[in-house]
């Protein structure tokens, strides 16, 4: 609707005198042009009516970043969480199947499938929520981390299946360090144990230290110091210099001790560890520029929880 609003012609003639004017020198009295129904045409309203502006009734302009293929494709998003969220539930389902009704090792197959969508998912999701700005579709971390991230997930897969397959027993090592577990009348490795809590702990760290540092966190190193930007040291930032960093680094490294791989644990291990030594080191020059001294009384009483890194 067009900002300038138009009132109604009152007509070109005079209207005729009352036949009563007389008794009133000096009035005029007004009567009403006839209506017709010309008189109000579309787009028209008559001064009387009280009406709006163009900024209340005017729709909002749309996010060219939220139309497909944009960084913030709304279609993009959608899709990427239905199929987390499917993966998520169907991998779950196949587990529970397994692990109760079978007597197969399989099950850690689709428990690392449900442990990375579950993963995934809420990379976004605790982007979105304490970070709303940043969150756009790389925030999945589905391809942003480049292609080797996603070759080493299917190695660990193919390798979890070969080895069960072909050696469904228990290593030598395994059968050693084996604990009973009377309820089901079977033993457990304690290093399946350790893998499942470190699952869960690096998980809880992580998404908890993405939503204490909210807008301040970035799944990208920042070399300009944005406005807003500032220094957290409370919550998991008073125990560890760099707790997203520590979940995920410790995640992975149990998502393998579950699998049950060997090649793959000390693949994981060497990758993440350079992975993270090198991001930290990098970061940390930036950090100590932005924020001076106070980063580096933080960094001398915060540890960073990954051995060797300092």
């Amino acid at each position: 609707m067009s900002g300038a609003i138009d009132s109604i012609a009152t007509g070109s003639q005079p209207f005729p005198e009352d036949a009563n004017t007389s008794r009133y020198p000096g009035r005029q009295s007004r009567i009403p042009e006839e209506w017709h129904p010309s008189s109000l045409r579309p787009g028209r309203r008559s001064s009387d009516t009280p009406s709006t502006t163009s900024s209340d009734s005017a729709p909002a302009e749309t996010d060219i970043s939220n139309y497909p293929h944009g960084s913030k494709s709304l279609s993009g998003i959608s899709l990427r969480a239905f199929l987390l969220g499917t993966s998520l539930g169907l991998a779950s389902a196949v587990t529970l199947f397994l692990t109760i009704f079978t007597n197969t090792s399989f099950w850690r197959v689709p428990f690392f499938i449900a442990s990375l969508s579950l993963f995934h998912f809420l990379e976004f999701y605790v982007t979105a929520t304490y970070n709303t700005s940043a969150a756009d579709v790389k925030a999945f971390l589905l391809s942003s981390n480049g292609w080797a991230y996603n070759v080493a997930h299917g190695a660990a897969m193919v390798e979890c299946i070969v080895a069960h397959y072909f050696w469904p027993g228990q290593s030598a090592l395994g059968k050693m360090i084996a604990v009973p577990v009377p309820f089901y009348g079977t033993t457990v490795s304690p290093l399946l144990i350790l893998g499942l809590a470190l699952v869960l702990l690096g998980q809880v760290v992580r998404t908890f230290a993405m939503a204490q540092a909210a807008s301040n966190f970035n799944h990208h190193v920042q070399s300009e110091h944005k406005q807003g930007h500032v220094l957290v040291t409370h919550g998991l930032y008073q125990f560890l210099r760099h707790p997203s960093y520590f979940g995920f680094f410790w995640w992975g490294l149990g998502t393998q001790l579950v699998l049950g791989n060997v090649v793959c644990f000390v693949g994981y291990s060497l990758v993440l560890w350079k992975f993270f030594h090198t991001r930290i080191e990098r970061e940390e020059a930036f950090l100590i520029r932005f924020f001076g001294t106070e980063y580096v009384r933080f960094k001398e009483r915060t540890p960073v929880g990954i051995p060797f890194i300092r």
